[in-house]
């Protein structure tokens, strides 16, 4: 199969078409709250909900449900717990990330386990399908990517002063504690609505993998965000085709090209800097 015939796969079958639209939403959306985690040195919560998200699937597949539909409150309710915990038993953010992470990865096994084991339906939710990318995913992508986008539009302000000074914009009466709130059900939703694409293994990478890339070029926070959202587009597309052309796991492929795309601008950073000394 030509390139030329897997781009127009896109419009050919349903299936990529769908594929596309939700990863790009998906890129759109994780790389906008990828730029204030990251930034905020709270990128691991995506890594976190990952495997809460896992726990959820395995949840919504044990007890004979939509797995997306019982992902969406099981991720979201976690993610303010980890806040609440973080607060109120003073663990430090990565601590208590990783408590809940490890138990709801050890809860999602054995619930795995006791369903049937890893069937190719859970492996699809693991490591992301293109193949099963149905038209409820596609509304529920559309949907969540609008609120997520949305609410960063409204609270841009509040948010950019809280992830460069969360001190300072606390007393200058920024309400951080509603904010963290937010951004972390934010980040939950971006990694509900990557899991179909990209897998809950592998969709932390997708928050963090493009504005790691972003950051290379100093271009300050907006510039920062805009790169951020194109090199996630850009790889995201790229994976899709990739594995669609040479059959592999599509959460598999765009993490490889993420990868890919950082070594090259940062091996190009390197040598511009070496030959400009």
């Amino acid at each position: 199969m030509s390139w030329l015939e897997v781009f127009e796969a896109i419009f050919r079958y349903q299936f990529m078409l769908r594929a596309v639209i939700v990863g790009v939403m998906v890129a759109i959306s994780s790389s906008f709250i990828g730029s204030f985690l990251v930034l905020k040195k709270f990128s691991m919560i995506g890594h976190g909900l990952s495997h809460v998200a896992f726990a959820g699937i395995a949840i919504g597949l044990w007890l004979d449900q939509s797995p997306l539909l019982v992902t969406i409150p099981v991720v979201v309710i976690v993610s303010i717990f980890i806040l609440k915990l973080n607060q109120s038993v003073q663990l430090h953010g990565d601590a208590a990330i990783g408590l809940t992470a490890a138990f709801a990865m050890a809860l999602g096994t054995i619930l795995a386990s006791v369903s049937g084991g890893f069937n190719v339906n859970l492996f699809s939710y693991l490591f992301g399908s293109i193949l099963a990318i149905g038209q409820v995913d596609l509304y529920l992508s559309i949907a969540f990517s609008m609120i997520v986008l949305l609410t960063i539009v409204i609270f841009y302000h509040d948010l950019y002063a809280m992830t460069y000074d969360e001190e300072f914009a606390k007393v200058s009466g920024v309400k951080t504690a509603n904010l963290n709130t937010l951004l972390a059900v934010l980040t939950g939703l971006a990694v509900v609505i990557g899991i179909r694409v990209i897998g809950t293994v592998l969709i932390s990478s997708l928050i963090i993998f493009p504005t790691v890339i972003a950051m290379q070029f100093n271009k300050g926070f907006r510039g920062t965000i805009f790169l951020a959202v194109l090199s996630s587009v850009f790889t995201v597309i790229m994976g899709l085709l990739i594995s669609f052309k040479y059959d592999l796991p599509s959460g598999s492929t765009i993490v490889i090209v993420n990868g890919v795309l950082f070594f090259l601008i940062y091996l190009y950073n390197t040598v511009r800097k070496m030959t400009q000394n």
